[in-house]
């Protein structure tokens, strides 16, 4: 069993943040931080709320990667990740690959707030 921290956020994948971004903050009332562009992922991403509610937008900046991809197929804003807080990053991902889980990220990589690792399921 892994053993999952807090929920640390829901991810949105959306063609253009600032199309979508009045809807959570002016609608929904979430405070944006800055935009922030993350070219070794080729996304744009904004985080929206607080510590006890989190939504981070993402925006593809190539229609060639796993999040433009995503976006292409549905067309419009979407779940795309949810983000859960581990202790020991590389141990979780050692532990979900023995079970069977489908990583897409065998190893951490540098997200928008820290280390992360993607899996499918």
């Amino acid at each position: 069993m892994i053993e999952l921290g807090p929920l640390h956020h829901v991810a949105v994948a959306v063609p253009r943040i600032e199309e979508t971004l009045p809807f959570f903050r002016d609608t929904l009332g979430l405070a944006p931080g800055a935009i922030r562009d993350l070219p070794d992922q080729r996304v744009r991403v904004v985080f929206l709320g607080d510590d006890r509610q989190r939504i981070e937008l993402v925006q593809p900046l190539d229609p060639d990667t796993g999040v433009g991809r995503f976006v292409a197929e549905r067309g419009r804003p979407a779940l795309h990740h949810v983000c859960y807080v581990v202790d020991d990053l590389k141990g979780t991902l050692v532990r979900l690959e023995r079970q069977g889980i489908e990583l897409i990220d065998r190893a951490p990589r540098h997200g928008a707030e820290g280390d992360v690792a993607f899996g499918s399921r």
